[in-house]
């Protein structure tokens, strides 16, 4: 179906407004189901595949990001010279085939490979939607749209591990694998009938490798696109982190397998209402002060926590409360920095995102695969490091703010 194009940052949605925010949000929700959707099922795939070392099983998640991460630098090019439709629904059908041969995989070693594919698919997905969005959108509207996305997306990881612990209790946990697919197949077809081009043909760039470097050194010179990217990158880490420990942390240290649902929707919760909190005060008080204000306040809560950590003092109610706060401090950060990272990208907005994205997401990756392969029995190897990257992020973005942070605007 070929649909009139819209012109790019015209702040103005190319469907019904609601629409536009809910496929979107359907569209970077894939991402999460494909990551929290296994936590609940990752004991089982171990037992079932031979995986002996239980933090061996955190690479179902890491291969899967990685994967996630390189793609992203092919996604981004290709869409802005052949157009956000075709790479998006040809990387949604990869995604479907992928996630039902990781539902048929014989070995740990081929669910790896099947999973890394998945994520390099679902990569399309990511840096297509935040394109879509630029496209129609710039500055302050554009972060309130991002943190609308985000309010619905959210929902992926609070209802995710729910999906797979339901799916366990009645199937194997291969048929989390078939279910991931159903889901990308009805989002591919929502997105292909209601969703036309957004690119204006005027705006595609050709597909050069000198072009492709030119673009990416544009990125690179632009002091806010690297200071919030690595900022991104940073926090990304200690989520991914988080993600990669919270199985074991629940059973392992609280003796709580059967409650993780019930805490990651807690505690991924708060995401969701930061960000929605955010589309209603960014027009307000700007990206600046809310990020700067909520990393501040993330590095504070690590801090607390990893005292708690340090003095033996853990139990699940003091976990789920200072993780709770910890997420909604990293909610109104991270939907900022995207924005902001992206603010002087018009001109490349589908290569600066899979750019930037490939960064945060490899970094991310690596950062919280360190700290998940940490885990001794504590959640002191997690707090160090959501406390580290805090601090380092702060660093970061103060100097690409030369020092002047907590500007209203």
């Amino acid at each position: 179906m070929d649909q009139p194009t819209t012109s790019a940052s015209i702040d103005r949605a190319p469907i019904p407004f609601g629409e536009f925010v809910a496929l979107a949000a359907a569209l970077m929700a894939l991402t999460a189901l494909g990551i929290d959707s296994m936590l609940p099922a990752l004991p089982a795939i171990g037992d079932s595949l031979g995986v002996a070392n239980p933090n061996d099983r955190q690479f179902v998640i890491t291969s899967f990001l990685i994967g996630f991460a390189v793609a992203q630098l092919a996604h981004g090019p290709l869409s802005d010279r052949f157009g956000r439709r075709p790479i998006l629904g040809v990387s949604l059908l990869i995604a479907v085939a992928t996630n039902l041969a990781a539902a048929a995989a014989g070995s740990f070693t081929l669910l790896l490979v099947a999973r890394f594919v998945a994520g390099m698919a679902v990569a399309g997905a990511r840096v297509v939607t935040v394109a879509m969005v630029r496209d129609c959108f710039s500055g302050r509207p554009m972060a309130r749209v991002m943190s609308l996305v985000f309010v619905v997306f959210m929902a992926a990881p609070v209802l995710a591990p729910a999906f797979g612990q339901i799916v366990l209790l009645f199937a194997p946990w291969r048929w989390i694998f078939v279910g991931i697919a159903t889901v990308a197949g009805l989002v591919l077809a929502w997105f292909w009938l209601r969703m036309p081009e957004t690119l204006d043909p005027s705006q595609r760039n050709p597909l050069r490798p000198g072009h492709v470097l030119a673009g990416f050194a544009k990125v690179c010179r632009d002091r806010m696109a690297v200071g919030y990217t690595l900022g991104a990158t940073l926090l990304s880490g200690g989520l991914f982190g988080f993600i990669n420990s919270i199985q074991q942390i629940m059973a392992d240290i609280f003796g709580a397998a059967e409650w993780l649902t019930v805490v990651f929707a807690c505690v991924a919760g708060t995401m969701a209402l930061a960000n929605f909190m955010n589309s209603r005060i960014v027009m307000r008080f700007g990206t600046r002060l809310i990020s700067h204000s909520a990393l501040a306040g993330l590095i504070v809560v690590a801090a607390v926590h990893l005292g708690v950590g340090l003095l033996d003092l853990e139990s699940l109610p003091v976990f789920i409360v200072l993780q709770a706060l910890l997420m909604a401090c990293f909610g109104l950060a991270a939907s900022n920095f995207s924005a902001m990272a992206m603010e002087n990208m018009g001109g490349i907005a589908g290569l600066a995102s899979s750019f930037q994205g490939f960064v945060s997401t490899l970094g991310g990756a690596l950062i919280g695969a360190a700290i998940g392969q940490a885990f001794d029995g504590t959640t002191v190897p997690l707090y160090s490091g959501f406390l580290l990257m805090g601090l380092i992020a702060f660093g970061v973005v103060a100097i690409a703010e030369r020092g002047r942070m907590f500007r209203p605007h």
